[in-house]
Order: C-alpha cells, then structure tokens, then sequence
C-alpha cells in the first residue's frame, strides 16, 4: 500500500541525512521509523492502563493516603515551602 505523507524541508533533510547515514533507502528508513513510534505508542498506551488500573484496584484495597499527607512528602523530597 502506497501512502503519500507531505514533510516539512526541515523534516524531509532530517530523513534523508539518516537514511544516507545509515546508507539505507529513504522510504525504508521512513517506513521503519513510523513502526517504531507506533509499537511504542501502543506500548506506552498499555502502559497507561495498567498503570490506572493498578490505581483504581490499590484505592479499592484501601491502599491510599490523603493529599495533605502527600503533599507533605512531596515538598520534604523537593525542598519546597509549607503552606501558608
């Protein structure tokens, strides 16, 4: 399947110094690429879910804290100024 995608010059130089850089065709350095980023947006994604998830499942096991007591921790660990 041929798909048509319009880059920017900036965008265009930049595949085409990699591609000569890696002395691969253009189309295959793009083509590679665009499979990377979206196996790594599916991953990340995946990632975020669980990530809820576990949130969600941690609250419903009553394994929390309240914000004040977070926000404590939080500027202990930074260094920031109490309330006022």
């Amino acid at each position: 399947m041929a798909i048509v995608v319009t880059l920017s010059p900036e965008l265009e130089a930049r595949l085409r110094d990699k591609a000569t850089q890696q002395g691969q065709d253009v189309d295959l350095v793009a083509s590679e690429l665009l499979a990377r980023v979206l196996e790594w947006e599916a991953q990340d994604s995946e990632e975020a879910i669980r990530g809820i998830q576990q949130g969600l499942d941690d609250f419903e096991a009553g394994r929390f804290r309240d914000f004040q007591e977070f926000a404590g921790e939080q500027r202990r660990k930074y260094h920031l100024p109490a309330d006022s």
